[in-house]
């Protein structure tokens, strides 16, 4: 939205596949945090290998930092040069030192999970060109509303949507730009309004 000299607001929606990837690799491989995150609906149920205590945790914080810098990498720069896992194409890349154990837990999985994000990203594209221009004005519909609230424009800011086919409806933040909503929720017009309300009024 923009106006000469006026606040302006950016709001990109996607389903990502490298987010899609990294929520399926989280679930096969029995990755707990984020906690209130629910999982993906779809995903076969697996047997995940017994680990130690030290062993799992190790594999959370490799893929914990795998996880931020795929939901936001510019704010989350890896230190060292990124390298890609080749059995993802191009849409994983890992640290060149420090993430071994998680590289190797993920690469066994790599077809399920490459299709599996494929498919559910194919599925919001295919569901948003169906509906041109549906999702900015469900933004600036909530926006509107959130001016008139408090009797002032709406701050600048900016915000990433992640549509995902989450198997709990709602809205979560997964980064301090970024938020992931329930493909199911996204769909409800009504509920969707009064989902967004909270965030905008955070933001704006």
């Amino acid at each position: 939205m923009v106006g000469a000299g006026a606040p302006e607001w950016v709001i990109r929606e996607d389903a990502a596949q490298p987010v899609l990837l990294a929520l399926h690799l989280r679930q096969v491989l029995g990755i707990r945090s984020p906690d209130e995150l629910p999982q993906l609906r779809g995903i076969p149920s697996y047997e995940v290998p017994v680990r130690t205590e030290e062993e799992q945790a190790l594999l959370e914080r490799q893929w914990r930092e795998y996880w931020a810098m795929t939901v936001e990498p510019q704010a989350h720069p890896s230190p060292v040069p990124l390298e890609l896992v080749d059995a993802f194409e191009t849409l994983v890349a890992l640290p060149t030192t420090g993430f071994d154990v998680l590289r190797r837990a993920i690469v066994p999985h790599a077809a399920e999970a490459l299709a599996y994000s494929q498919s559910a990203h194919s599925r919001y594209a295919k569901d948003a060109s169906a509906k041109p221009g549906v999702s900015y004005r469900a933004y600036a519909s909530a926006i509107a509303e959130h001016e008139r609230q408090v009797g002032r424009r709406a701050h600048s800011f900016e915000l990433n949507v992640q549509v995902l086919p989450l198997a709990q409806r709602g809205v979560w933040w997964i980064g301090s730009l970024t938020i992931a909503v329930t493909d199911g929720l996204r769909g409800d017009i009504v509920a969707f309004d009064a989902a967004i309300h909270p965030i905008i009024a955070e933001l704006a």
